[in-house]
C-alpha cells in the first residue's frame, strides 16, 4: 500500500511533465504545454487553421509535503487516458526510525 495522487491532464503526454523532489524533500509536480499542435511548414512558420482556439499555453505547478513514512526512492509516475498517476509507497517503521538522527549537544 501507499499514497496515490491523480491529476486530470487532458491532452498532455509524459514529456510535458517534470516531477522531482526539491531541496526540502517535497514532491514537486510541474506541467507545461507550449505546443499548439500545428504542423510546421518548410519555412519554419507554423500553419494553424482554427475556427476558435481557447488557449495555446498551459502551465501547472504543485508542491506536496510528503508524509514521514513516504518512500522517496520508490516514487513512480505515469500518464494514461488524460490522467497523471503518481504512486508513493510507504516505508516500514524500522526504516523511518533509521532515517531519524539524534543530534548530540556539545
Amino acid at each position: 500500500t501507499g499514497y496515490k495522487i491523480e491529476v486530470a491532464v487532458p491532452g498532455m503526454c509524459k514529456d510535458d511533465f517534470k516531477i522531482h523532489l526539491n531541496k526540502d524533500g517535497n514532491l514537486v509536480i510541474e506541467m507545461e504545454k507550449k505546443d499548439c499542435g500545428c504542423k510546421e511548414k518548410d519555412n519554419d512558420k507554423k500553419e494553424c487553421k482554427y475556427l476558435r482556439k481557447e488557449f495555446s499555453y498551459t502551465r501547472f505547478s504543485q508542491t506536496l509535503l510528503l508524509p514521514e513514512n513516504a518512500d522517496k526512492d520508490g516514487i513512480e509516475a505515469n500518464v494514461s487516458n488524460g490522467i497523471l498517476y503518481v504512486r508513493i509507497p510507504k516505508t516500514t517503521k524500522e526504516k523511518v526510525e533509521e532515517e531519524k538522527r539524534v543530534i548530540e549537544v556539545k
